[in-house]
This record gives structure tokens, C-alpha cells and sequence, in this order.
């Protein structure tokens, strides 16, 4: 999808518990500025990371960096952690959210998702030796979570549900929750599949595997309720991307498979 597709496109809400209300953003005034402001967690990988060379990339960034073309504009990298995805967004330190980022019910509360682009599994894993066959295992164990992820927002509800007395250590952001794995200050992971199989790989004389598969969510980009116009264009550019095959094969890059057929559609 080219710039000329959109050229033509002459493009607060505020949370109290922010208390500080962010202008709206249309396409055209990110034209204008030159930049588009993208949150991105660089330290999630595959979505974000650091090559050897410390540049940024990861799923998301070449997502974005994908976005930013089509839209002709440079791509500005706003670093977030999963705890402050929603309040950058909302006090306008960025224009979207492009952060591993799956669409719940409490966040479309407060803000706005695109038409999903991709998938993202949420599991618990932990060592092979340890025997959890469903989630009523998991009682009497610490289970390490980064703070404000959909794995949080999962393994919570899991425990809640199923009536299940298990600790969970909350981190701050991914980083931190899978230093804890690797270290041994806690044995299970609840987190992203491709988070689980990361940490798998790279500790594998823990011999880590998935015991419990949590959901599924769909991923989306993140938008401000007040910015319709964006949301429009984005929306356009992500079905526009699905079809040109441009996202699946960012999504078979990271995660070595095609997307679902039903994200296609």
C-alpha cells in the first residue's frame, strides 16, 4: 500500500484516573509534524527488542515502521512496559499504541483498538518435572507475571475462576518477570507464548514447557477514543496490509507461521 492510497485523507477523551485529557491526533496533523509517536515495548520480544547492534526491532517495531511509511511520516519509538501502554496513550505522549498489544473488554472501557492484525496465546509454563495438568496444580505455587499484561489479566482470572490459591509476583515489566524465571525466583511463567518459548530457549537446562493454555487474544493497534479519524485510517491500513500480505509476513518472520485464516477474512 503506497502513501498515494491516503494522501487525499485530510485528517479528549480523558481518564480521571490520569487526570490529564490528550488533544486528538488526525492523520493530516501527523503529516504536518513530520512524526508519528508509536508506543513500543523494545523489551518483549520477538514483538520488541535490541539487535546486537541496539537498534530497535521486533514484530512491532517493523509494524510500525511499516505504518509510519504508508502514512509518510518518520517513526518515532516511544519505549513502554505493559503497565504504561494506556496512560501514555491517554495523556498524549503517543499517538498510537503498537505493544504486543490484544484487545480486552476492561481497555475498550477507555480506549479504542484497530481491526486485529495479529494473535497473541497467553499460557503459564513451567519446568517438565513439575506435574500441572490443569490449572487447580498451580495452588500453593508463585507464579511471575509482568504487571498489567493480558497473562496478568488472565492468570487472575484463571485463579479466581477455578477457585485455585496460588501467589502471583507481579513485575514491572516482561524484562523483569523473565530475569525472575531465569534467576529462579519463581518456577512458572504466566505470559505470551512467544515470551514462554523465549524464556524456554534461553534457559534450557530448566526445560521449561507450556502447562496451561490461558486464551487467545486478537492484537490490535491501540487509538484514543477521541480519535475517530485515525482510527478510520487505520483501520483501512490494516485490512489493506492483511490483504497485500505485508503483515503476514512480518507475523511469519517473528513467529514462523502464517496468521489465522479468520484474521484474513
Amino acid at each position: 500500500m503506497g502513501v498515494s492510497k491516503f494522501a487525499a485523507t485530510a485528517i479528549g477523551i480523558g481518564l480521571s484516573v490520569f487526570a490529564i485529557a490528550a488533544s486528538a491526533a488526525t492523520p493530516e496533523e501527523i503529516r504536518e509534524r513530520g512524526r508519528i509517536l508509536v508506543a513500543i515495548d523494545v523489551g518483549h520480544a520477538p514483538y520488541g527488542m535490541l539487535d546486537s547492534n541496539a537498534r530497535q526491532t521486533g514484530s512491532d517495531v517493523e509494524t510500525a515502521q511499516l505504518l509510519a511509511k504508508d502514512l509518510g511520516v518518520a517513526l518515532e519509538v516511544v519505549p513502554v512496559s505493559g503497565a504504561n501502554r494506556v496512560p501514555y496513550l491517554m495523556t498524549g505522549k503517543v499517538d498510537v499504541v503498537i505493544a504486543s498489544f490484544s484487545i480486552t473488554e476492561e481497555r475498550q472501557k477507555v480506549i479504542d483498538f484497530s481491526r486485529p492484525y495479529g494473535v497473541i496465546p497467553v499460557v503459564v509454563s513451567a519446568p517438565a518435572t513439575m506435574d500441572i495438568a490443569s490449572p487447580a496444580d498451580l495452588a500453593g505455587k508463585e507464579i511471575a507475571v509482568a504487571r498489567g499484561t493480558t497473562a496478568d489479566i488472565e492468570v487472575t482470572k484463571l485463579l479466581k475462576t477455578e477457585n485455585v490459591k496460588a501467589n502471583i509476583i507481579r513485575y514491572e515489566d516482561e524484562a523483569t518477570s523473565i530475569s525472575a524465571i531465569s534467576t529462579g525466583q519463581q518456577d512458572l511463567l504466566a505470559a505470551a507464548l512467544s515470551t514462554a518459548n523465549e524464556v524456554a530457549e534461553q534457559n534450557p537446562n530448566k526445560k521449561l514447557e507450556v502447562k496451561v493454555e490461558m486464551a487467545a487474544y486478537p492484537m490490535a493497534v491501540g487509538l484514543r477514543k477521541s480519535d475517530a479519524e485515525l482510527t478510520d485510517w487505520v483501520n483501512e491500513w490494516v485490512t489493506e496490509n492483511l490483504r497485500n500480505g505485508e503483515l503476514n509476513g512480518i507475523y511469519k518472520k517473528y513467529f514462523h507461521h502464517d496468521l489465522p485464516e479468520s484474521l484474513l477474512e
